[in-house]
C-alpha cells in the first residue's frame, strides 16, 4: 500500500457562511468534522477539490432545508497523505470487499443494508447511506486488525445532467475529497477573486519598454 501515500498538495474548497470562512482563516474556530450517515466518504472534512465555482453553488444552493445566509468560500491547503483513494484500483477493491464482510454480518444479524436514494428534487443519489456505512466499515475493519488508518478519502463523482444529448459528461461532476485526519489540513485561506487581465506583460530585452500579446 506504498503508493496510497499521495505526494504534493492540493487545493480544496468548502462553501459555508462568509463569518465562518473568516473565522476559520483568523484560526479563531476550529472546523467541525461531518458525520452524517448519508456522508458520501464517511465522516471527516468536506472539500470540492480545484472547484471554487462548486464549492460556491454549494453555498448558495444549500440541500434540504439547510439555509446559508451570506454565502462564500473557504480555501483549504491539503496533504492527503494515506490516502483511500478511488480512482485507484487497488482501494476499489478494497471498497468492494468491505462491502461484501458489511453484507454478510448484516444477514447474519437479520438487519437491513443501507440504501443510497436520490434526494428529493433530484434523480442523483445524494444521500449515500450505503456508500457512507460500507467506508465507515473498511475504516473499521482497519482499526481492528491494527493497520495504518487512511488520513484521506478522495473519489470522483458523475453528478447532474449531460452536457448534451448521449454525452459522457455531466454539469456537476467532481472530485470530492473527505479529510480524516486534520493534520492534512496545512491552512486555509480566502481564495482572491478574478481581476481583469489581458495577458499583456512588458519586455525589456531590447533596451526599451514595450509589451507584447501573450
Amino acid at each position: 500500500m506504498i503508493h496510497a501515500t499521495r505526494p504534493g498538495l492540493v487545493l480544496g474548497f468548502h462553501g459555508c457562511e462568509e463569518d465562518v470562512r473568516d473565522a476559520l482563516v483568523r484560526g479563531s474556530i476550529k472546523m467541525s468534522p461531518s458525520s452524517k450517515p448519508y456522508d458520501w466518504l464517511g465522516s471527516g472534512y468536506y472539500f470540492w477539490e480545484n472547484s471554487y465555482e462548486r464549492a460556491y453553488d454549494y453555498a448558495c444552493n444549500p440541500p434540504g432545508n439547510k439555509v446559508i445566509r451570506s454565502p462564500a468560500v473557504l480555501g483549504a491547503v491539503i496533504d492527503l497523505k494515506f490516502c483511500l483513494d478511488l480512482l485507484d484500483a487497488t482501494c476499489l477493491n478494497l471498497v468492494r470487499e468491505s462491502y461484501h464482510a458489511l453484507f454478510k454480518a448484516v444477514v447474519n444479524d437479520k438487519r437491513t443494508l443501507p440504501v443510497n436514494m436520490p434526494a428529493r428534487g433530484s434523480q442523483d443519489l445524494l444521500l449515500r447511506n450505503l456508500d457512507c456505512a460500507v467506508i465507515e466499515n473498511l475504516h473499521i475493519d482497519r482499526q481492528m486488525k491494527n493497520l495504518i488508518p487512511y488520513d484521506s478519502v478522495r473519489s470522483v463523482f458523475m453528478e447532474g445532467n449531460e452536457l448534451y444529448p448521449n454525452a459522457g459528461f455531466k454539469d456537476k461532476n467532481h472530485i470530492q475529497i473527505c479529510v480524516r485526519n486534520p493534520n492534512c489540513i496545512r491552512g486555509y485561506f480566502n481564495p482572491v477573486k478574478d481581476i481583469h487581465w489581458q495577458g499583456r506583460v512588458p519586455l525589456r530585452n531590447t533596451g526599451a519598454e514595450w509589451f507584447d500579446e501573450i
